[in-house]
């Protein structure tokens, strides 16, 4: 089934919104710190083709760089409910990756009408862990400052399965077009903001996938900083990757949507 874009429009400008399919419940995708959602592509090609997806790049970023700040999480969050509320996609589940798992996990502490499932993907964490200081903010900040540092964050952090050429590439293009103030945000307040209060309204089953080899939001960290505020998360370690799961592991997360749109239909 063809992909198609939309266009939601809101008070200061628009938001370029990829939907595809008409079965539910609706996965609505939400991208990484220096990503798009582009990022989902090997994704959602692995998913059933009348399953509903939607994806769209955030504030801040790729298609939606134009549009102002602030670019708080509380912002994002705001921007991915007026997105689906917009779209009336009925059930949906939402698929967070590392902070658009915390901005995922700020939107159902709401309890959003259609809500039944979310899918948290090497996600930031409600509590930050203890490596979270000021002089490692500082420098995650500059990881996007040029091609090469992007390069050097894919190599020795980012992932643990190399990247094809083509990947790679598309991923130093994402994570160069930001607004400079996106590109800053989350690194310098985003990531130490401690949500927990929230975290505990969830109430949607969720599932938490980690890569075994992630160093941005190892398993530990997750045992540590997640389980104790969503109780009943279910996590589930993904063999050999690393924070890249979308990139690195597309098989193992599209085989874990396909399970649970399975078992939230019946």
């Amino acid at each position: 089934m063809t992909e198609t874009t939309s266009t939601v429009r809101v008070t200061d400008g628009t938001f370029a919104v990829r939907s595809k399919g008409q079965a539910g419940p609706a996965l609505v995708f939400v991208h990484y710190w220096g990503g798009s959602a582009a990022t989902w592509d090997g994704v959602v090609e692995r998913l059933p083709a009348d399953r509903r997806t939607v994806r769209f790049d955030q504030r801040g970023w790729g298609t939606s760089r134009a549009l102002p700040g602030p670019y708080t999480l509380d912002q994002l969050a705001d921007d991915l409910a007026y997105v689906v509320e917009t779209l009336d996609l009925g059930p949906f589940v939402l698929v967070g990756h590392s902070m658009g798992g915390k901005v995922s996990q700020l939107l159902a502490a709401r309890r959003p009408a259609g809500l039944v499932g979310m899918v948290l993907v090497a996600p930031a964490p409600p509590q930050p862990s203890a490596v979270v200081t000021p002089a490692y903010q500082e420098g995650l900040s500059h990881a996007y400052d040029s091609p090469e540092s992007v390069g050097q964050a894919l190599t020795h952090v980012l992932t643990a399965v190399p990247l094809s050429q083509s990947l790679r590439d598309a991923v130093i293009r994402d994570s160069l077009a930001a607004h400079p103030e996106a590109r800053r945000e989350w690194p310098l307040r985003g990531m130490a903001r401690d949500i927990t209060d929230a975290a505990r309204a969830i109430e949607v089953p969720v599932t938490v996938l980690v890569g075994e080899h992630d160093v941005v939001e190892p398993p530990h960290v997750l045992r540590e900083h997640l389980l104790p505020h969503i109780p009943h998360a279910r996590l589930t370690t993904v063999p050999g990757a690393g924070h890249l799961l979308p990139l690195e592991a597309p098989d193992a997360l599209a085989a874990e949507l396909r399970s649970l749109t399975a078992r939230l239909g019946s």
